[in-house]
């Protein structure tokens, strides 16, 4: 099962690389949930030697219905991150009824040659969750990320089994979003091919002095002077269930069965306790 970092800098990668990550996600402005990085940084990236680079092509935040200029953007970002040495790229279109776009992004495979291609997570916006799967692989990409059409993975759990038993094998099923150590279990007994996550870590910056009355773009739940860098230690516990023997993700799924099981005695027991004393 190969491994994906969700990255937004290349330190991000450098650290991915050589905690034994597979591939990474380059993006850029994680406010908007990933756009396309600038070429200096896929360049960059794309140096690093130990992993794949798999670039976002989004031309902009919002929804995934995009203009005729977008899309002749996104098929001009597909060239640069071939030339520039990616190993893969990352998209996807959808119709305004809520269904792939099957025939442009069908063009966006022809355009990336022999990179990988990811459909991304444009595929929890759609109508029918199961057609959409259906359409993404006659479009030819190599992988789909989904969180089964949840925020999170692990909610979405129930789709993305139903994602895998649908593939057959003519397409990866990569699990994202809210990926941390302790539902790594429950997602690889999906079946899933590949698990993608940030974990993410905020760090204050180095700025002694900031002016109290201007905002260059923080909100009340983003801090502008806060930066966006790896946890390390949440990266190696990831890797640690998914590349050792499969003797330790049964370790940690009694664990969580274990836990279910004293949640749902202890709920039992106040619920008594309310009735007595009703």
């Amino acid at each position: 099962m190969k491994c994906e970092l969700c990255a937004y800098s290349v330190e991000a990668c450098r650290i991915a690389a050589r905690l034994g990550v597979d591939r990474v996600e380059l993006c850029a402005s994680p406010a908007e949930g990933g756009v396309t990085p600038s070429l200096a940084t896929i360049e960059e990236a794309c140096s690093i030697q130990g992993i794949d680079v798999s670039v976002m092509i989004r031309p902009r935040g919002g929804d995934f219905l995009y203009t005729e200029e977008e899309f002749r953007l996104m098929l001009r970002d597909i060239e640069h991150a071939h030339k520039a040495g990616a190993t893969g790229v990352v998209f996807g279109i959808l119709n305004a009824d809520g269904t792939v776009d099957i025939e442009r992004t069908r063009l966006l495979v022809k355009a990336a040659g022999g990179m990988e291609t990811t459909f991304h997570r444009a595929v929890d916006m759609t109508v029918h969750y199961k057609q959409a799967i259906q359409d993404v692989i006659l479009t030819g990409c190599t992988r789909i990320l989904t969180s089964g059409g949840y925020d999170k993975a692990i909610d979405g759990i129930h789709n993305i089994k139903n994602a895998v038993s649908l593939s057959e094998g003519r397409i990866e099923i990569m699990a994202g979003s809210g990926v941390m150590a302790d539902c790594v279990a429950q997602l690889v007994e999906t079946g899933v091919d590949a698990l993608h996550f940030s974990a993410k870590k905020m760090i204050m910056g180095g700025m002694s002095y900031r002016n109290p009355r201007i905002s260059m773009g923080g909100t009340e739940t983003v801090d502008e002077f806060a930066l966006r860098t790896v946890d390390e230690e949440e990266v190696r516990k990831i890797l640690f269930f998914v590349k050792e023997p499969s003797s330790k993700l049964e370790a940690v799924a009694e664990h969580n069965m274990a836990m279910d099981a004293a949640a749902k005695a202890k709920a039992e027991k106040e619920a008594k306790k309310a009735e007595k004393a009703a």
